[in-house]
């Protein structure tokens, strides 16, 4: 290979360490950049909805009173790691996911760590709502500058990585970073 090639490829290798280095960092340092695995395509088919933004912004319908500006939360089908799942994604179908590190009471993701995943946030004044029905439990927890929803005890997020509905660009990222599912189980920390 030419100096040319070498010196593209080398670049763009220290540009994708420097992508997965931001991924998965909290407020106290630790971002697992010693585990952190090649992200896998999935496939995706988002369940058709209507309703409201994922940010509590409905359709004008107002409240809970048989409206959908509650909705936050819709359901897809996904195949993650070779097995078929259903994932929790946000009205837009952009998948949600949790961080290991959070705890039901506390996020461990905030300030930089919250620009490469954004939490989802809800600015209704009820509880939030999903489009069909869930195992789990919905909430709201004030953290990232809002009401974060949260899933079972698990704050939840979308990922920068992801550019469009139905990508699970984030599964496993650092080891941390896992596509929320129906059947998540609740947080015990």
């Amino acid at each position: 290979m030419s100096l040319r090639r070498h010196t593209l490829l080398y670049s763009m290798v220290f540009v994708l360490l420097l992508f997965l280095a931001a991924c998965g960092g909290t407020a106290n340092g630790d971002n697992g950049s010693n585990a952190y695995t090649t992200p896998q395509s999935n496939a995706v088919t988002p369940t058709p909805t209507t309703g409201g933004d994922g940010y509590g912004n409905g359709n004008g319908s107002g409240g809970n009173s048989g409206g959908t500006s509650g909705v936050v939360i819709k359901t897809a089908s996904a195949t993650i790691e070779s097995k078929a799942a259903t994932i929790l994604t946000d009205t837009k179908g952009m998948t949600l996911y949790y961080f290991t590190p959070d705890t039901a009471s506390k996020v461990a993701c905030t300030d930089g760590c919250a620009q490469s995943w954004p939490p989802l946030l809800y600015s209704g004044s009820d509880t939030p709502q999903a489009s069909s029905k869930l195992s789990g439990q919905l909430a709201t927890l004030d953290a990232n500058g809002g009401k974060q929803v949260v899933y079972n005890g698990h704050p939840l997020y979308t990922y920068s990585g992801d550019s469009a509905a139905g990508q699970t660009n984030g599964q496993g990222v650092g080891g941390k970073w896992f596509v929320a599912t129906v059947d998540l189980g609740q947080n015990k920390a």
